[in-house]
């Protein structure tokens, strides 16, 4: 599979509505550009493949929008809707917030989210340029897996502030 079928391939398996095989996403993971963390500085809508993970609707539930990279060291992981539909940052889910870090994963350095009050990573590589695959990683989960795999797409538009630790909540 080469960069261009990968993209392809991923963009058709978002649009799935029923389960999504781990190992082909594994298979784009393997195809597409790692990133720098400070290549996705901004704002991303979030959205999750569906691989029968344990996590997998639990985010949903959350009101989970998406995250916002305001610096390397200002990541905010779980911006999230109240019921008003107001985004805030869900300090108390993600028990913080996080940083941005190049750290690597399956052999190859690429721009990860490390939460500040979970064992957990997020992944990132490059599918174009707006869109980010994402696969998360925990302490306790071996070297295959399971993990849960997601996306973001970039918010178009001006830079804003985004939303507040703990706004809205």
């Amino acid at each position: 599979m080469d960069v261009t079928e990968a993209r392809a391939r991923f963009h058709e398996l978002r649009k799935e509505d029923g389960p999504v095989p781990s190992a082909e996403l594994d298979e784009i993971w393997a195809v597409v550009a790692t990133v720098r963390p400070e290549d996705i500085l901004g704002e991303w809508k979030g959205g999750e493949f569906r691989t029968g993970h344990p996590l997998e609707g639990m985010l949903a539930k959350a009101g989970w929008y998406g995250k916002s990279f305001v610096t390397v060291h200002d990541a905010k992981p779980l911006i999230c809707r109240n019921a008003e539909g107001e985004l805030y940052s869900n300090l108390e889910l993600g028990q913080g917030e996080a940083s941005l870090w190049t750290v690597e994963f399956r052999g190859e350095p690429t721009a990860t989210m490390v939460y500040d009050g979970r064992p957990v990573l997020d992944h990132f590589k490059q599918v174009d340029d707006t869109t980010l695959m994402g696969i998360m990683n925990t302490k306790g989960v071996p070297a295959e897996g399971p993990f849960y795999y997601f996306f973001l797409e970039r918010v178009p538009g001006p830079a804003h502030e985004g939303p507040r630790a703990g706004e809205g909540a």
